[in-house]
């Protein structure tokens, strides 16, 4: 019988033997992606030189965590987030090339919901009342500044609690603080919701137990989620932040950025209240967004599967 030989396995040798039987892989890209984490997998072993009860919770930990995943909840993904790669491979596959001051993205989040109410423009959003009211309102705009008509531009939030509609149903209606809505020629957009409240990513599983012995805490200040499309133009998956949330400098999914920091400006005159449609005070918040086009981002495929 001829067969080939990569060597025998031997703590110097480990990454060539390990990788040399790999060679047959059907996927060049499987075999190259199997190269570099078996490479640097193996660097970490060989540096951090683990006993066998630390590999073996090792082993534990990723277990609890599977453990954990069910239709709702994405353990792994959790995970992904608290390191940092989810947002890593977010900032990877949204290279700015030739789109000059395109709106950034972040994580999507694993509370949007398929199939919002597409609602008319300026309609609350908020189906239950509760919380401090907010009119937001902007434009949604391309490269060059112009309005881009047409565009979907789904929202969705936490309530005044930290929670959204699908944490708590029962409590909250269906579809509460989601909607759709759609730009006209002028490219604007505007609605009312409520001011959304920071929230603690779901740490009662292993991903919040290592959080806690890494003295991190598990929470998220308070923003609301965009997803915007329109003919022509890549789908940017993004939030906008309140920058006084006490959370802002600490997201522990490192999905703040600078750009997509608004300012929520408490709004009293009287004049001002009926102009938007509000008995009492609000808070106005302004943001505009600029869409880029394909083939001017420098990354990989889109991928917007992050969680929170």
């Amino acid at each position: 019988m001829n067969m080939e030989r990569d060597g025998f396995f031997t703590e110097e040798d480990s990454v060539q033997v390990v990788t040399g039987r790999n060679r047959g892989a059907k996927d060049e890209r499987l075999r190259e992606v199997m190269e570099v984490i078996t490479r640097k997998l193996h660097e970490a072993v060989k540096e951090i030189e683990p006993t066998q009860d630390e590999w073996m919770a090792a082993i534990q930990f990723l277990t609890a965590t599977g453990h954990m995943c069910n239709d709702w909840r994405q353990e792994f993904i959790l995970l992904s987030d608290v390191l940092g790669v989810s947002m890593l491979v977010d900032a990877i596959n949204h290279r700015k090339g030739g789109e000059v001051g395109a709106s950034e993205s972040t994580v999507l989040g694993p509370f949007f919901v398929e199939g919002a109410p597409e609602l008319p423009m300026g309609s609350d959003i908020c189906k239950d009342g509760k919380g401090e009211p907010m009119f937001v309102h902007g434009r949604i705009l391309n490269a060059e500044g112009n309005p881009v008509a047409g565009a979907r531009i789904d929202v969705w939030q936490a309530n005044d609690e930290g929670f959204y509609d699908v944490q708590q149903k029962g409590i909250q209606p269906d579809f509460n603080l989601r909607g759709v809505f759609r730009t006209g020629p002028d490219g604007r957009y505007w609605f009312k919701g409520v001011k959304p409240k920071f929230y603690p990513i779901p740490d009662d599983g292993p991903v919040g137990k290592l959080l806690g012995a890494l003295g991190r805490h598990p929470y998220r200040p308070a923003h609301l989620h965009y997803m915007i499309e329109a003919p022509g133009f890549d789908t940017l998956v993004t939030h906008i932040f309140d920058p006084a949330d006490p959370y802002i400098g600490s997201d522990a999914v490192f999905g703040v950025k600078e750009s997509l920091l608004a300012e929520f400006r408490p709004v009293d005159d009287p004049s001002a209240m009926e102009a938007s449609g509000f008995a009492g005070p609000f808070l106005d918040v302004e943001f505009d967004f600029v869409l880029s086009r394909p083939g001017h981002r420098d990354g990989a495929t889109e991928s917007t599967g992050a969680l929170e």
